[in-house]
């Protein structure tokens, strides 16, 4: 009997090992087969990867998890052994149409995972669990997972370097990242004590391409590590997947085949890309087989790369013909991999190509004047599936030629996107600067790029270039000749047009002038006229050039009789405002005329001791600071302007000038404020305050200091004292009731500028002997320890005590402080008998944040020595 016993238990254990050494690697991926007709309808394919023999055979999966609160059963569609393994190769697939959009986990788990697996404790009774994140989002469109091209499964030696990649290919042209996580078990959990695998140097995996290495395996085994592939579409996560998959290392006398290096790419589509691929064994004699994966195999109009064998060295040629489809802005990532036909273990190494396809650039782009607009034009872009156009604009050519791999226009070139355009067939732009017109003199320049519905660009149009035509008066100065606040002059000026339409407008010529006493132009109102083309000068008299800026601007008539009109008007210009802002020792000066030509410098001149102006610097912004001033000293000063148009034929450079004004340097900058320490004197009951002077660090006039205290941390900063002595940095503060409070101190200037606060301290009586009772006390008369009273104590403004004995009798009760309870008997004023009393008493202290009761509770030890 006991025979049998043992047979049948032999028997169990045998065929429970069977089915428990199953499952070794695998990966749930999904699809949506109809976007437009079925957007929530998705086709799953779980793979994986298991033990031929192993009679644990999965032809389906019951009860298989969608991720949407329901399961169904989920049949193989097909399987392979893998040649010279004992691994099978299953493929089940399944359809499932979602409820709505939303985030689903769908997952798979099995509770048949291999035994032996070094970094999973207890492998054989740990369940293998695999699971991919599905994001259904109508704003973001429809997806599908990552495909990946290599397989699960693979070896490596002891000491030798293992290298790996997924090869994962997103036909959305989703941006991958990839990164290590544990192995999952029951339940979708950490599985518990799981380590990543032991490396003599490091195991990791690079974020962009997959590329995984393991330098080096220290322990022959089998291992199982989880890669998480994350999926991004418009920078918002869309969906992940996780590969769980196994390491055989062996011990092995060999070493992998060498790739060649090979540099990432970039390719127009439409064009043949041939790249040589050389992988070298430094075992001699070892037979190396060349293969290649990835995205660009798997689109329409395919690469190809013909599988090579060779001992030693093999070399192929990945070759695609590249076209427009092909164009997105992730770039496809192809992976070659060598593997040598050594034994036991055969050796890989893997390499990683990124190629970019990138659109060509819209050709042909022309710019033509159009009155105060610039009409562009452009071929249609050779790309079918670009969406449309975006145009960019700057002033003045650059001579932009796009770099290795450089779409759409960087910003440095100083070109500024004004337009996008929906649909390619649309290749032509009016820019009318959003309605207002350019500007005449101005020479625009313009750039066209096609973009994609995935955010890829092409390359960048070749520059075009122009300026408006000539045909109204070009406005170029606005210059104060006199500063005045009633007899102020301005001298105005003009270039006329040199391409008037004469037969449309056939004279006489009229300018008429138009001021506004102001900066932006709102209050035009004519002021005079001139009779002819040829006068193109003005000086404007009697106004104030004191209080405001002018502005200006000139309409051109043609003063045909019976046939006037307007044949048009210049940009406004202003004059420059000069303004100044005193501050300590220096004045800040302020011009910002509003001009339509560029103004390159500013020189600024002050008026000297013999009061003539002279140039003290330069500035190539709006502002200026004049340093070094004396406090209380009047300084005048001008600006003057030079600028230019990009059109030939206007005057260059354009000088002008602002208004005088005057300034006083004044000090209103405060001290940088003291930094702050306080000290508490307990027995004393005062707070000791010290400071440093901010005249040996960061001020020169500090005369004197303002002291601030508070009694609570939540009330009003209040002045406290105010020392007048700037090289006295101390102040006690004394007959408090408490130490508890908040300081701050602040410096005061000759100016009476004052500093922020400096740093607040705040002390509360915890620095101090805070109210405690001791516990024995002997009123025996014999004038050592007769009172019942506290230790040393500060900052409490009462108590209420209440004594009792030891079956609960009040016996004494008070609200002094200081107690001196005799250790009588309240009520009978007679000796309380020997023993322990139990006391309750609350204390009321005056802390940082106020009157605040803190009550304590303890025990007193009652004793009389014997007479």
């Amino acid at each position: 009997m006991k025979r049998i016993i043992s047979i049948f238990f032999l028997v169990c254990f045998f065929t429970f090992n069977v089915f428990a050494t199953h499952m070794r690697a695998g990966e749930i991926s999904y699809r949506c087969p109809n976007p437009i007709t079925a957007p929530l309808t998705y086709e799953i394919t779980i793979v994986t990867y298991t033990y031929t023999p192993s009679l644990a055979d999965r032809p389906q999966y019951d009860n298989f998890k969608w991720g949407d609160g329901t399961t169904s059963t989920i049949y193989r569609i097909d399987s392979a052994t893998i040649p010279h393994t004992q691994i099978r190769r299953n493929l089940y697939v399944g359809q499932h149409t979602y409820p709505g959009p939303d985030t689903y986990v769908i997952s798979l788990e099995d509770p048949n995972r291999n035994g032996g697996i070094k970094n999973i404790p207890n492998s054989i009774n740990t369940p293998f669990y695999i699971q991919t994140t599905l994001v259904i989002n109508p704003f973001l469109g429809p997806n599908n997972s990552p495909v990946l091209t290599n397989p699960p499964i693979d070896n490596g030696c002891v000491y030798v370097p293992f290298i790996h990649n997924p090869g994962a290919y997103d036909v959305d042209g989703d941006s991958l990242s990839y990164k290590l996580i544990k192995c999952k078990g029951e339940g979708s959990l950490d599985i518990p004590g799981y380590t990543f695998p032991t490396a003599s140097h490091s195991l990791s995996i690079n974020p962009y391409t997959g590329e995984l290495i393991w330098d080096s395996p220290v322990q022959i085994g089998e291992y199982n590590i989880a890669i998480l592939i994350q999926e991004w579409r418009f920078g918002q996560l869309i969906g992940t997947m996780t590969r769980d998959m196994q390491i055989n290392i062996e011990s092995c006398n060999n070493h992998p085949p060498i790739i060649a290096n090979i540099l990432d790419t970039c390719v127009t589509a439409g064009s043949i890309l041939n790249i040589d691929v050389t992988a070298t064994d430094p075992d001699i004699g070892d037979v190396i087989t060349l293969t290649a994966t990835g995205g660009p195999f798997m689109v329409n109009s395919p690469a190809t790369f013909n599988a090579a064998i060779h001992h030693d060295t093999v070399t192929s040629m990945f070759t695609w013909q590249t076209e427009c489809s092909h164009v997105q802005k992730q770039p496809y990532q192809v992976t070659f991999k060598a593997i040598d036909n050594s034994s036991p273990v055969n050796l890989i190494d893997f390499e990683t190509l990124m190629i970019t396809v990138v659109a060509p650039a819209p050709q042909n782009l022309t710019a033509n004047p159009v009155g105060n607009n610039i009409h562009l034009e452009w071929n249609i872009s050779p790309c079918p599936n670009a969406i449309g156009y975006k145009i960019y604009r700057r002033t003045g050519f650059y001579g932009y030629i796009h770099g290795y791999c450089e779409t759409g226009v960087p910003a440095y070139t100083g070109y500024v996107e004004i337009a996008a355009i929906n649909g390619i067939n649309d290749t032509s732009f009016t820019d009318t600067n959003n309605g207002t017109g350019l500007i005449h003199g101005i020479d625009y320049c313009y750039i066209v790029i096609a973009y994609f519905d995935d955010g890829a660009e092409s390359y960048a149009s070749y520059e075009a270039c122009t300026t408006l035509i000539k045909d109204v008066p070009i406005i170029t100065n606005v210059s104060v000749n006199f500063t005045n606040s009633a007899n102020g002059s301005i001298y105005i000026a003009w270039s006329k047009p040199t391409e008037l339409d004469t037969t449309q407008a056939t004279g006489p010529y009229k300018y008429l002038i138009y001021h506004s006493n102001d900066q932006p132009g709102n209050n035009f109102i004519l002021t005079d006229s001139l009779n002819g083309l040829n006068d193109t000068t003005y000086v404007d008299t009697l106004i104030n050039t004191v209080a405001t800026p002018w502005s200006y601007r000139i309409d051109l008539w043609n003063d045909t009789p019976g046939d006037r009109f307007l044949i048009g008007p210049t940009q406004k210009a202003s004059s420059i405002y000069l303004t100044l802002t005193p501050s300590d020792n220096q004045l800040l000066l302020n011009f910002t005329p509003n001009v339509p030509w560029i103004n390159d410098t500013f020189i600024v001149y002050r008026k000297n001791y013999l009061a003539i102006f002279d140039s003290i610097g330069y500035s190539t912004t709006n502002q200026y600071t004049d340093l070094s001033l004396a406090n209380g000293v009047l300084y005048c000063y001008k600006v003057r302007s030079s600028g230019h148009y990009f059109a030939q034929g206007i005057i260059d450079p354009i000088i002008n000038y602002s208004q005088e004004t005057c300034g006083i340097p004044v000090d209103n900058t405060p001290p940088c404020p003291p930094y702050l320490l306080v000290l508490p004197d307990c027995g004393k009951i005062e707070n000791d305050l010290t400071w440093n002077n901010p005249n040996h660090s960061c001020a020169n006039d500090v005369i004197s200091y303002h002291i601030y205290y508070s009694h609570t941390n939540s009330g009003d900063m209040e002045l406290l004292s105010t020392l007048n002595d700037p090289d006295d940095t101390t102040f006690t503060h004394q007959n408090l009731n408490s130490i508890a409070g908040c300081y701050a101190v602040t410096a005061v200037d000759s100016f009476l500028n004052e500093s922020v606060f400096s740093n607040i301290v705040c002390l509360d009586i915890d620095s101090c002997d805070i109210y405690s009772l001791p516990n024995v006390f002997t009123p025996d008369g014999d004038g050592y320890n007769d009172y019942f009273i506290p230790f040393p104590y500060h900052f409490v403004e009462k108590i209420k005590l209440q004594i009792f004995n030891r079956w609960g009798k009040l016996v004494f009760t008070s609200d002094n402080p200081d107690i001196n309870w005799n250790g009588k008997d309240k009520y009978t004023n007679t000796d309380c008998s020997e023993g322990v009393y139990f006391y309750v008493c609350d204390v009321y202290e005056i802390r940082l944040t106020g009157l605040k009761k803190r009550t304590i509770h303890g025990i007193i030890h009652l004793y009389r020595n014997q007479k």
